[in-house]
């Protein structure tokens, strides 16, 4: 099958989203862990070093997999969880102007839930080994 431009914006939609989420959120927490462990909200009450690695992985591991295209929908679930909990229950007062940023994210990254990675993705390559993995991409 031939590469459309649904697929070129698949991609830019996927580098561009995870990478915004990586460079804002994600490597600023894993590069200044311990200072972060002091900031994190803890909304479930899990503490503070297990809210933060769960966030670290939400901002770091899944946008990487997002950006290959592996497992992409997978890897959606955790940021979308994280926008709705940060957006709904850490900052309910934020306004929807406030807010902004994180619902144009809600919207990138479920927009890729739905869609899935387009065909310009690692994972659509290794698919056809793994008819699992198709699925879940």
């Amino acid at each position: 099958m031939a590469t459309t431009l649904t697929d070129w914006g698949l991609l830019f939609q996927r580098l561009a989203g995870s990478l915004l989420v990586l460079q804002v959120h994600g490597l600023p927490k894993l590069l200044h862990f311990q200072q972060q462990l002091t900031q994190i909200e803890d909304p479930f009450g899990l503490g503070a070093s297990l809210t933060l690695w769960l966030a670290i992985f939400a901002e770091v591991v899944c946008p990487l997999l997002i950006m290959l295209g592996v497992f992409t929908r997978l890897a959606c679930l955790p940021l979308l969880f994280l926008l709705l909990v940060a957006l709904l229950l850490v900052h309910p007062q934020w306004s929807l102007a406030e807010g902004q940023f994180g619902w144009l994210l809600l919207i990138l990254f479920g927009t890729l839930l739905i869609s899935g990675p387009g065909r310009l993705a690692l994972g659509q390559r290794v698919a056809g080994r793994f008819p699992l993995l198709a699925r879940v991409s």
